[in-house]
Order: structure tokens, then C-alpha cells, then sequence
């Protein structure tokens, strides 16, 4: 009989993939550690999931042996490549892998591999809405492992996984299945902007990161990629670029009220339904990566009429106190402010803050002035972010934190306008992420007046 083997999940989190690594490999029979350096009341809803499985729980702190002494790690993306355990792992040649890593050796299915700085959510979502295929399974980042359907996946199935540059940073070298066996048949590429610079050191840095995703594709397979996105790892791929701006006359574009691929007609605009303007790009690069799957351009019309936007994505929520309510919670970035910014009529009040990111401020500062009529700024932030923007000529309140932002924007004095949560910082000042974050200022807003169930302007 052969000796069972043993693993170590690096990092339960909160966030499901942990745990998905944990059940699976306890499925098939490995000794499984979990280790995290937080404690079991922080990591309850993560622990509860796992109840009745036969693991090693190492909660608070993190020990060598469990690094040393094991045939695999498992590491949760916020974890640092560069950490001393995992090199201590790699010196005694144990085997450091990641969930992203597992689920693709494993998939027996297609695969449509997303990834982006802004709109990768979106964009997958709409994908697997409008690939035309009859089982499609939609998970990763977007917040859902697919670890656990692989038991129920086929050949002839569809998965569509958003990855964040932190899961790809090394998601190559850890994939078992290179070559002709990778299950990714094609990428897509929505943009690559500036995030995550504390964790990559520069803009360089994380886009190779971002770049990284071509290289998860088998030879041969197709990318929807940003025109002007130079990548070597993109040259064994069948490219089909995007363009942004009006004017371009090949690949996937935009022209007048027509979203095209090339010369054919994907969609117009008008089919679009309740999507608001700023998803016009996510929509394009899914309707040219469900054509690159085969699906039936003919049905991608009535298919846009029945999409609905992600919560958090300028969702507007209702109105409360004569006043209308935009939630971009998931904003994390001044540049997906910016852009929110712009999607709103000018005069609305704009509530962000948080931690405030390495990254320019400049152009959030500008636009701002331009088109808030005042801001709202909380948290860690609001020293620096408050200065910033009231150098530029905005109006500024500071406030400690999220609730405390949605009850001052309530006050009497802009009834009828607009009320903008886009933070455009990180949430880890006070939150564990950006959704708990949007839950507390939705819920600090009390009652809606006229709740609205769709998004955008």
C-alpha cells in the first residue's frame, strides 16, 4: 500500500479558494495542513465551510515543518512569491503550486482564461452568457472557485476563469499541463492600466505580470488582446485585437452604433438593453471571444438584452433623500473613478477613500473638479487623498470612515443630485475587501426610497 500523501494549504482566506483546495485534495485522499497566520474568529465562515473533513488545522502562526516536511504546497495568491516559507519549501524540493494551478491541470473541460485591470468581471461574466455553449462554468477571481465542479465537468463543457495578475505572477511555471495539454483555448485581455504596485514594484512589473496570461494558452489558440499590447508570449497565438477609441478599421471596434469584428456585425448598440455606456468595451471583447468559441453571431442580440451588470459596477441602487444613488464599490483605482466620474451627469457628489494605492491622483483630482460638486473622503486616505483633490478645487469633506461617508452625503443641502461611491482606494484600511466595503455604505444609507433594478446612467 502506498504511503499517503501529504499537502499544505498556505493561506485559508476568506475568500473560498482555500477552501476549495482543501476539500479537494482531502477528496482525493492526501493529509492535509491548513496554516494561516490569522486565527480561527477571523477565518470562522472559511473553517465552517470545511466542517467534518479530516484536516490539520496550524491557525495564527505558520511552522517550517509544515513547508519542509510535505510533498506539496499550495500558496493563496496574496502570498508573496517571495516568502521565506515557500523558499523553504523550494530549497527541500517540495512542490509550490497555487488553485489557479490545480483547476487547470485538473479541468477537463475547455477553458477561456480572463484577466484585465479593469472589467475582467464584467467581461467574463457577459462571456459566459454569450458563448453559445450548453454548459458553461464561470469562476476564479471573479469569486468562486471551480475546484469544486470539476467532479461534474465534461470535455465538451465550457469554464470561463477571470485570473488577477497576483494568480498569474507565476501561474506558468506552476501548471503541470504546458503545450498541446493545456485546457486554455483562448485569453482574453480587457486592459492593463496601473494596480497592485505594492505588491509588483512597478507598472513594468505588472504588466508582464498581465502578460503572463498568454502563455497559459495551448499553441494555436486565439487571444482577444488590447491593440497596441506588445507581448512575446502572445506570438504562438491566433490575436484578435480591440480598440477603445473610434476609428479603427480592423478587429474588434466600435463604429458609430455597429460592434464589430473585423467587417461583420457583432451587435448595435441599441441591443444592449439596460448595460450602461461603460460597458460597451467588456460587452465587445465578449461578443469576439464568444465568435472566436464558435458561437452564432445571430444570437448575440436577444442574448445582450437579457445581460445584467455585476453589483458594485455603477450600480445604481435607488434614491434616498431625494437624492440618487451610484454604488462603484469595486473600484480600487483612481482610473476606474475617473471613468465612473465621467459616465455620471456633472454636479453629483463624490464619495471615495479608503488606502489610498501607490498610483497617480492627478487626473481623479482633475475630473473631479471638473464634474463633482463636492467629495466625500474616508478612511486611511483622507489626509492625503482630501489635500489632493482640494488643491485641485474640490470641495472636501473628511470623515472617518465608510458609514459615516453615507450619512454626511445625506445631509440637507444637495437634494436632487447625485451621490457617487467610488472610492478609488484599497479597502483594507478597515475592510477585507471591496464588497464588504459597498455592503457597509449601502446599509448605512437605510431604506430606498425607489429601490431601481438596473445599472447605469
Amino acid at each position: 500500500m502506498s504511503e499517503r500523501r501529504s499537502a499544505t494549504v498556505m493561506g485559508l482566506g476568506l475568500f473560498g479558494g482555500g477552501a476549495a483546495v482543501a476539500r479537494t485534495l482531502a477528496r482525493e485522499g492526501w493529509a492535509v495542513t491548513v496554516t494561516d497566520l490569522r486565527g480561527p474568529e477571523e477565518l470562522a465562515p472559511s473553517i465552517a465551510a470545511l466542517e467534518g473533513l479530516d484536516l490539520d488545522w496550524v491557525l495564527g502562526r505558520h511552522r517550517e515543518r509544515d513547508f519542509t516536511g510535505t510533498d506539496l504546497v499550495i500558496a493563496n495568491p496574496a502570498v508573496p512569491p517571495t516568502s521565506p516559507f515557500l523558499d523553504l519549501a523550494r530549497e527541500r524540493g517540495v512542490e509550490v503550486t497555487s488553485e489557479a494551478a490545480l483547476f487547470l491541470d485538473r479541468c477537463p473541460a475547455r477553458v477561456v482564461a480572463v484577466s484585465g485591470t479593469q472589467g475582467k468581471s464584467s467581461a467574463a461574466s457577459f462571456l459566459a452568457a454569450l458563448c453559445g455553449t450548453p454548459r458553461c462554468f464561470l469562476g476564479g477571481n471573479i469569486g468562486r472557485s471551480l475546484l469544486d465542479d470539476l467532479h461534474v465537468m465534461e470535455r465538451g463543457d465550457l469554464a470561463v476563469v477571470e485570473l488577477s495578475s497576483y494568480q498569474l505572477e507565476r501561474l506558468p511555471e506552476e501548471m503541470a499541463r504546458h503545450g498541446e495539454l493545456s485546457p486554455v483555448v483562448g485569453i482574453v485581455l480587457t486592459n492593463v492600466l496601473a494596480d497592485h504596485l505594492e505588491r509588483h514594484g512597478s507598472r513594468e512589473a505588472y504588466a508582464r505580470a498581465k502578460a503572463r496570461l498568454c502563455e497559459l494558452a495551448r499553441p494555436g489558440a486565439w487571444a482577444v488582446l488590447p491593440a497596441g499590447f506588445a507581448a512575446e508570449e502572445a506570438a504562438h497565438l491566433e490575436r484578435i485585437d480591440h480598440h477603445e477609441a473610434q476609428g479603427a478599421r480592423d478587429g474588434l471596434r466600435l463604429d458609430a452604433d455597429r460592434l464589430l469584428a473585423d467587417d461583420a456585425l457583432l451587435a448595435h448598440t441599441s441591443d444592449l438593453g439596460h448595460l450602461p455606456a461603460f460597458q460597451l468595451q467588456n460587452v465587445l471583447v465578449a461578443l469576439g471571444a464568444a465568435r472566436a468559441l464558435g458561437a452564432d453571431p445571430a444570437a448575440f442580440p436577444p442574448g445582450l438584452r437579457s445581460l445584467a451588470g455585476l453589483p458594485h459596477r455603477l450600480e445604481r441602487l435607488g434614491r434616498v433623500a431625494g437624492r440618487t444613488i451610484w454604488d462603484n464599490g469595486v473600484s480600487t483605482t483612481p482610473d476606474s473613478t475617473v471613468s465612473a466620474m465621467r459616465s455620471l451627469p456633472r454636479g453629483f457628489i463624490l464619495v471615495c477613500g479608503g488606502r489610498l494605492k501607490d498610483l497617480p491622483t492627478d487626473e481623479l483630482a482633475a475630473v473631479a473638479a471638473e464634474r463633482a460638486g463636492r467629495a466625500i473622503v474616508f478612511g486611511a486616505a483622507a489626509p492625503t487623498l482630501g489635500a489632493r483633490l482640494r488643491a485641485a478645487g474640490v470641495e472636501i469633506l473628511e470623515v472617518d470612515g465608510v458609514e459615516d461617508a453615507a450619512r454626511a452625503a445625506l445631509e440637507p443641502g444637495d437634494e436632487g443630485g447625485d451621490v457617487l461611491f467610488s472610492p478609488a482606494c484599497a479597502s483594507f484600511d478597515a475592510w477585507p475587501n471591496f464588497a464588504a466595503r459597498a455592503r457597509a455604505f449601502r446599509e448605512a444609507l437605510g431604506p430606498l426610497d425607489s429601490p431601481l433594478a438596473v445599472s447605469g446612467p
